[in-house]
């Protein structure tokens, strides 16, 4: 009769050091540092971060929230010429937790076993251009045909410069293809090495200079031809880690609210003017569009039709052996999430 209750005695002692053991092993499983690897820039001795990293390192909420949990918000600054080399390198040494970056360089990474997750779309993305010398007769891509074209290739602009060819029934054989990054391409144009350059708003650059002018944009276009980049974690990261990780997208999404607002547009652009860029060129880039809508953070169709055609574009291309899985990439929960704490479900609409 009493082996029953000593049965269940000794089984719940047992259990003690087990429950223990969990709750030591969890916060030994707490990180001490959340790092995030952001585009950034050196400018009068100081490194400036661009676009939402730069209020999300301004407005302190992150760095102080995770304070509140005794770990440390370290920002991890990438050159602009190999950010999708060194983020990728980053993320297979597991050196980092997320990163701002393009679409290409994450798809070729999730190809070769590095799994990462979309956690945050980086807005409505970015305008590309395709410029040729200002004394060109060249009209359309057409018109090029067998000439030489400045592009960096596997860069996320690649993708868009592919749509151009195929709306074109035009391919990559069809010209002499320079890789050049866009300092490069951009000396190579201005010195009449090449006959055109496909390029980011840079390109106004080279019109206010008189050396180049813009025949195509990607305002012509559908939207998912933009060049994307957005807010990635690894994989890992995001399992053991969920409620970290939506701190970090919902400080994102307080940054792309307040980013988003017409009464901060000119603070917002005037920081980016000290990345180099001038204050005209921005506004440029962002000229017919609503200001809202180049921050959005809604997995829109648009978004995943990019993403679809930028891995058909990679395996055809050669950029990646095996297939990749859009719908596995876009974690759009902790987006949701976040915009329902935040009380911005209604402020950003899906197109």
């Amino acid at each position: 009769m009493l082996a029953s209750p000593i049965r269940r005695l000794l089984q719940h002692l047992l259990l003690i050091p087990v429950a223990l053991l969990a709750t030591h092993a969890s916060a030994a499983d707490t990180p001490k540092t959340v790092r995030i690897a952001t585009v950034a820039y050196a400018n009068a001795g100081q490194i400036t971060f661009n676009g939402p990293a730069y209020v999300m390192d301004r407005d302190k909420w992150l760095e102080q929230e995770l304070a509140k949990q005794g770990i440390k918000l370290e920002w991890v600054p990438a050159a602009t010429a190999s950010v999708g080399t060194f983020v990728n390198e980053e993320f297979a040494n597991k050196r980092i937790d997320f990163a701002f970056y393009g679409d290409l360089p994450s798809i070729i990474a999730n190809a070769s076993g590095v799994s990462t997750r979309l956690i945050a779309p980086g807005g409505s993305g970015n305008h590309v251009y395709l410029v040729v010398p200002n004394d060109s007769t060249v009209q359309s891509i057409a018109d090029l045909k067998g000439k030489r074209i400045a592009l960096h290739r596997g860069r996320p602009w690649e993708l868009s410069f592919a749509k151009l060819l195929e709306a074109n029934n035009l391919d990559f054989k069809d010209f002499r293809i320079f890789n050049l990054n866009p300092q490069a391409g951009s000396a190579a144009i201005s010195a009449g090495r090449v006959d055109a350059f496909f390029t980011l708003s840079d390109a106004y650059l080279l019109e206010d200079k008189h050396v180049g002018k813009i025949i195509w944009s990607s305002k012509q276009s559908p939207k998912d031809w933009k060049m994307r980049a957005e807010l990635w974690a690894a994989s890992d990261f995001v399992e053991q880690q969920p409620e970290l990780t939506q701190l970090v997208v919902t400080a994102y999404l307080k940054a792309a609210y307040w980013t988003a607002q017409d009464e901060n547009k000119d603070t917002y652009q005037g920081y980016l003017s000290k990345s180099g860029q001038p204050l005209s060129v921005l506004q440029r880039e962002v000229e017919g569009e609503p200001w809202p809508s180049h921050f959005t953070p809604l997995y829109d169709q648009a978004l995943k039709q990019h993403y679809a055609d930028a891995v058909t574009y990679s395996r055809k291309a050669g950029l990646i052996r095996s297939d990749v899985d859009v719908e596995q990439l876009l974690d759009t929960r902790f987006v949701e999430q976040g915009l329902k704490q935040l009380q911005l479900q209604d402020y950003w609409k899906a197109d």
